[in-house]
């Protein structure tokens, strides 16, 4: 088990989704776009934009977050970063969000990197009891 790597990405199926809704608002925005409904054309154009970068994010930030025994690797657009255990604080924040409590994984280290269960495509809660049984060792 010295050489375990846990790894954590958005869901396979939510990013082929995301994909899939993107596609059927291009295809809205060429519908609406050729029957000179401008404001239509407007709102599919920008519906198109969100979903493809939401789905572009998804499919080119994988793995999101992993770890090993010597600490844990955060994978952003513009690269990834590594941070060992003793440079890291990790906790699970809880909020309420239309009546629902919400927890979300954040990983503190000179930035705060905050994670939900749809970036780490499992719930943050079992991630931070993982990440603290690699830390053990």
């Amino acid at each position: 088990m010295d050489n375990f790597v846990a790894r954590w990405a958005p869901s396979t199926g939510l990013v082929a989704v995301g994909w899939l809704l993107a596609a059927a608002a291009a295809a809205g925005l060429v519908l609406s776009a050729s029957s000179a409904d401008r404001p239509g054309a407007v709102l599919f154009g920008v519906a198109t934009l969100a979903l493809a970068a939401a789905a572009s994010h998804g499919t080119f930030v994988r793995p999101r977050l992993t770890a090993d025994g010597d600490g844990v690797r955060v994978r952003t657009l513009s690269g990834s970063r590594r941070l060992f255990w003793d440079e890291v604080t990790i906790r699970v924040a809880t909020t309420r969000r239309l009546g629902r409590d919400v927890a979300v994984l954040e990983i503190e280290s000179d930035q705060l990197q905050v994670f939900g269960w749809i970036e780490l495509g499992a719930d943050p809660r079992d991630v931070h009891e993982q990440l603290l049984a690699l830390r053990a060792g």
